[in-house]
């Protein structure tokens, strides 16, 4: 237990340590912290020997990191009560808006990150990165970066991304349009992708 405080400690806020090993004593599993995965923050797996594995990245900010950490935790007691439902179907959101409830107060998250938090618990995404507000909110308290989020490159914008140069084009509902110099072809990019602006 002791080692787990002192692991969990590096990554979370001091505040939340208890509670998450509570946590983790109530419903065992194998937490194991990744390098960086640039498509998800955190994933839950059940493996056909019923081994359950929750993987958190390593380089997110410890607010960050305890709603992955809760979010995760929410498919691993929406599967234990219900076994098959929809991964992120109100069973899931009703199991991490409970779980998030102990968290939701100033000595874990910084007041700013928690008027976001609250409002973003109202109805809970599969990504909280699908919540403008919260994510840049989540954002200022990251290791500092030279990189920026597409929403705030004027129209036009060259920028790298994944070794290669894109255009900044309109924003499409809820993602930007933008074209890869060499092929020409469209992809779309969320507006809080982080890339390097070519000056």
């Amino acid at each position: 237990m002791e080692t787990k405080n002192k692991i969990l400690s590096e990554y979370l806020p001091e505040a939340a340590v208890a509670e998450v090993l509570s946590l983790l004593d109530k419903h065992p599993c194998h937490l194991k912290i990744v390098n960086n995965r640039r498509t998800k923050h955190g994933d839950f797996k059940r493996y056909a020997d019923g081994k359950i594995q929750i993987t958190i990245n390593n380089d997110l900010n410890p607010y960050r990191f305890l709603l992955t950490l809760i979010h995760e935790f929410a498919h691993l007691i929406t599967f234990e009560e219900f076994k098959r439902v929809k991964p992120h179907g109100q069973e899931w959101k009703r199991n991490f808006k409970l779980l998030m409830l102990p968290f939701l107060n100033p000595d874990v998250f910084p007041e700013d990150i928690l008027v976001q938090l609250a409002r973003y618990l109202i109805n809970p995404k599969a990504s909280s990165d699908t919540d403008v507000n919260l994510s840049l909110r989540m954002r200022a308290y990251d290791a500092k970066s030279n990189k920026t989020p597409i929403f705030e490159l004027p129209s036009q914008s060259k920028f790298h991304y994944n070794n290669r140069i894109y255009i900044k084009g309109e924003k499409r509902r809820t993602r930007y349009e933008c074209i890869e110099v060499q092929s020409d072809k469209k992809y779309v990019f969320h507006p809080n992708a982080e890339v390097d602006l070519i000056p």
